[in-house]
């Protein structure tokens, strides 16, 4: 299922509430395959040299503030079992499995140019795993409120949210629950983000659109342990910035270990909850951009246009 363009019809309110006058990018759907199966991405306008990947339970959308206040042509994936992204029968969503549809969305959408790869969360650690399995797409790395040294218990607000009813008699029982599970403060926003993860159900219930809201008999949400991705991080000839929220699931212990591990990374906070790119959109794009600027231009670029596509706004203009 793929949503039609009034999927987009937010973004205008959601430009005006970053201060953003002028046009905005155009954004247009499309699905690619890879060996993660098939994957929906959002690509905002030509020659994206940002790739964006989400968070577990989230979606494509999640970015969209953070992609206006960048003010750059961006890829924004649905990982696969998320958004519009088709599910697994494996229900296998660890990193390493579901990199793959990342790096088809670069190769297909940016046509291999090596990106600047923000990842928050699982989509930090898919982030890692794509770095390790195919290095040249990716210049550098932003990791959002994620590190491998993620211990059990640290995410444990998402995995009650997620472990939760499967369905839902509203869309705004959805929306009591995540405020009371402290997922998000805003509430209009809340509605906005709930709207788009989810789908109502002939008999008018509510389910999330993601696979883990929904997993098989026996299967667990989604492992803890995320140790194995170390060597690669520690590896990367990339830089790499991680953005700490403050309110968010990484302990002193965790980022020391992070600053110990990865001594070239660059490590700042952000007043925020884990989800800092819905919290604090404009901020963690100025951190971006700060941190694009210290990175050397790619070694190769490419000057081939995407394919031309249905847009849903006017050409991109940085606010």
């Amino acid at each position: 299922m793929t949503n039609t363009p009034n999927e987009f019809r937010f973004l205008p309110d959601q430009a005006a509430g970053l201060g953003i006058t002028g046009p905005i990018a155009s954004v247009a759907r499309h699905l690619v395959d890879s060996a993660a199966g098939q994957a929906s991405v959002l690509v905002w306008g030509a020659n994206p040299g940002i790739t964006l990947v989400h968070g577990a339970g989230l979606n494509a959308h999640t970015w969209d503030q953070t992609v206006l206040a960048l003010g750059e042509a961006a890829i924004a994936i649905d990982l696969p079992g998320h958004g519009d992204s088709p599910w697994r029968d494996d229900f296998d969503y660890r990193p390493q499995t579901i990199a793959p549809a990342v790096a088809a969305a670069i190769d297909e959408y940016a046509h291999g140019q090596a990106q600047l790869v923000v990842g928050h969360s699982l989509g930090g650690l898919t982030a890692i795993a794509l770095a390790a399995e195919r290095p040249e797409l990716v210049r550098a790395l932003v990791l959002v409120d994620v590190s491998p040294g993620l211990r059990p218990g640290d995410s444990g607000q998402v995995r009650d949210f997620l472990a939760g009813p499967q369905v839902f008699a509203s869309r705004a029982d959805i929306v009591d629950k995540a405020l009371a599970a402290g997922i998000g403060t805003d509430r209009s926003a809340l509605e906005r983000g709930v709207e788009l993860n989810t789908r109502i159900q002939a008999d008018g219930t509510v389910i999330f659109k993601h696979h883990l809201a929904n997993p098989p008999a026996g299967k667990e949400i989604f492992a803890t342990d995320f140790a194995s991705l170390w060597p690669a991080l520690e590896n990367l000839g990339v830089p790499v910035l991680l953005v700490r929220a403050t309110r968010g699931f990484l302990s002193t212990e965790v980022v020391a270990e992070f600053a110990a591990r990865v001594p070239q990374a660059t490590i700042v906070e952000i007043e925020a909850g884990h989800n800092v790119h819905e919290q604090q959109p404009a901020e963690l794009a100025r951190l971006v951009v700060d941190f694009l600027s210290t990175v050397p231009s790619p070694s190769t670029s490419t000057s081939t246009s995407p394919s031309t596509s249905t847009s849903t706004s006017p050409a991109a203009n940085r606010p």
